[in-house]
Order: structure tokens, then C-alpha cells, then sequence
């Protein structure tokens, strides 16, 4: 399959890591509003034979564009569905889906409207651990507590970009921008939460709008209890782990690695340890995810089955992350019925 991607910042690198080592999709286009940075793109990963285009109706009108990836900021994205969506062309794109669960929705649904395919880059789904810890999981009897710590590190120069940690641009701080992948993963191995009551906080290590600290605890609808920390005020950034305990024993996925502690005193350590950008450098981390995503998107669409993360799946953490920022705004216990946009 061939696709354009659209959106050249921080995160292009990895993807034209990801079409270099892949069999089974070709870079076809790039854009970006700049001319420099199509250029910068298309010299560094001048290998993969992409073109540059004009305009975002320049993909759009491609007959030979199986689809697209969008990874503009949050706030830069109506338009480009609008004009890609008219045309048909399924599209993949960058978390976070918009800045608030209700943005998220429309956009969803209008792609559900039209019939067009919609996946999310959601790539902590695609490590390879995570199908092991799904099959153990089930051996360990029923879920009783969760652990989800996100002790990442960014630097102010990370935030001097203009818009960055803003609601206006990012939709908010650590939550949205950072922690949305580990609590994505931890949604879809733990089923959704009933209730949350949070703190959300700023450090004295950023200047910026929204919050680089966060605690909540967590009740969960099958009764399991939980707690969730993610920062960017962690110096020097430490890997984000999920641990989760069960009747039976716990698992506890670090890095790329499932360690599983059975209470009959057996234990195994299953993966291999990978980066996640979780300190100064937010691109350390492997391309390997993002091929994975990528291709699975070219087979869902081939196949006529879902992505490995569909835009209607994804709104699950959009509703939590709204949930957990209007409990610290509240500083009381919220009700996730409160937030039914799109689920």
C-alpha cells in the first residue's frame, strides 16, 4: 500500500524510520505548511522515493494514496479531516484524536458518518509483551488493584515551544500529551473505570498552563481499585511501568518487559527492554511500534476488519483524562457518567 503523511514536527523522524523498515508500505507524500521542513524531511529520508506535495488537497485528490497519516498538533486537525474525509481517504493519525473528549467525539463520528476508516497511534498496543501479558493475565484469576506510574522527564526548553503544555494547542499537560499512551494500554488490559478522584498540580520546574504532576485513585466497574502518577517533573525520567494485581499473583509491565509473580511462589520474566522517551529526548524510543501500527492499519484496511486502535476505541482515555482534570479542577470524586460523549 502507498500513503502520504502529513505533519513534519518532532515525531517524522520515527516515522520515516518505520517506512524504511517496512515490506509492506510506501511513503508516497509528505506535507507540512513549511517548505523547509518538507525539505529537511525529504533529504534526511531521501531513500523511501516520497514526493513532496502542496497542499493537503493535493493528497486528498491522489488515486494512488491508500491512505493517510496525520500527525499535526491537536489544533490543526479539523481541517485536514474535513478535506481528506470528503475525498475518502482513510486516515491514521497521532494521539491525542482533538484537545477534549467532546472535540474527540465529533471527529469520530464524523468519520463514522462518512465511512471512512479511522485509526489512532496508540503504539504502546503494539509491544510485543503486551500480547503475553494479555494471555497470562487470564491465568491470574480476577483483577484487584492497578499501579500506573509515568515518572517522566521534560526539560523547560521542551515547553518554550510555542503552544506546547497549553489547552489551546495541546488540550492540556502530562495527561493528554504524555501519559495517554500507558493509560490507554492499561484501559484495554483492565476494562473501564467507574469513579476517579484526582489532583492535578504544575512543579516548579516548568513554566507553563497545564499540569506536569497528577495523582488519582481509581475505582474500576469490575470492582478493582487503582492509582495513576505521571509527570514530566521526574528528572532524570524513569520508564512507565503497569502493574497489575490479581487473585492469583501480579504482572508488571516495565519497558518493554513482563515480570509475573505467582502467589504459588513461581515467577517469570518474559520481553526484552526498550525506551520510551520518558527523559530529555521524547524521540527515544524504537520506530518498531510505529511499523507495527502503521502495517496493521494497511492489513485492517485491506482485510475490512478494525485497526489495532479505532478512533471509537480511543475515546475510552479521552473520557478518563477529561474525568481526572475536571476532579482535580473540582477537588472531589468524579463519576465517569458524567463524561457519555461517544461511549
Amino acid at each position: 500500500m502507498r500513503a502520504a503523511l502529513i505533519g513534519l514536527g518532532m515525531v517524522s523522524s520515527v516515522y520515516g524510520e518505520a517506512f524504511r523498515n517496512s515490506e509492506k508500505v510506501k511513503l508516497s507524500k509528505v506535507f507540512a505548511r513549511r517548505p523547509e521542513g518538507r525539505a529537511a524531511f525529504l533529504q534526511k529520508f531521501g531513500d523511501l522515493g516520497a514526493t513532496e506535495a502542496e497542499s493537503v488537497a493535493e493528497i486528498a485528490a491522489d488515486a494512488g494514496i491508500d491512505f493517510v497519516i496525520l500527525t499535526t498538533p491537536p489544533n490543526a486537525r479539523i481541517d485536514p479531516i474535513h478535506t481528506l474525509v470528503e475525498a475518502g481517504k482513510p486516515v491514521l493519525m497521532e494521539k491525542p484524536i482533538e484537545r477534549t473528549l467532546k472535540a474527540a467525539t465529533v471527529v469520530v463520528e464524523y468519520c463514522e458518518t462518512k465511512g471512512v476508516p479511522l485509526g489512532i497511534v496508540l503504539q504502546h498496543r503494539a509491544r510485543p509483551a503486551v500480547h503475553t501479558l494479555r494471555e497470562k493475565a487470564a491465568e491470574l484469576g480476577r483483577l484487584i488493584a492497578v499501579e500506573v506510574n509515568v515518572p517522566w522527564w521534560r526539560p523547560q526548553s521542551y515547553y518554550d515551544e510555542p503552544g506546547r503544555g497549553s489547552y489551546q494547542r495541546d488540550g492540556g499537560g502530562v495527561l493528554i500529551s504524555q501519559a495517554i499512551h500507558t493509560i490507554d494500554l492499561m484501559l484495554s488490559l483492565t476494562g473501564p473505570v467507574a469513579e476517579v478522584t484526582a489532583m492535578c498540580a504544575k512543579t516548579g520546574f516548568h513554566d507553563m498552563e497545564a499540569e506536569d504532576f497528577v495523582v488519582a485513585g481509581m475505582t474500576f466497574e469490575n470492582g478493582a481499585v487503582g492509582q495513576i502518577f505521571a509527570t514530566t517533573a521526574s528528572f532524570p525520567g524513569r520508564g512507565e511501568t503497569i502493574t497489575l494485581h490479581f487473585r492469583k499473583g501480579s504482572a508488571r509491565l516495565e519497558a518493554g518487559v513482563v515480570t509475573l509473580t505467582r502467589q504459588d511462589g513461581t515467577s517469570e520474566i518474559i520481553g526484552q527492554a526498550a525506551g520510551s522517551g520518558a527523559g530529555a529526548n521524547p524521540m527515544a524510543f524504537t520506530s518498531d511500534w510505529h511499523q507495527s501500527v502503521i502495517e496493521d492499519f494497511a492489513d485492517a484496511l485491506s482485510q475490512r476488519r478494525p485497526p489495532m486502535a479505532p478512533g471509537r476505541a480511543a475515546l475510552a482515555v479521552h473520557q478518563l483524562i477529561d474525568a481526572i482534570e475536571k476532579s482535580g479542577a473540582r477537588g472531589e470524586r468524579v463519576s465517569l457518567k458524567e463524561f457519555p460523549d461517544g461511549l
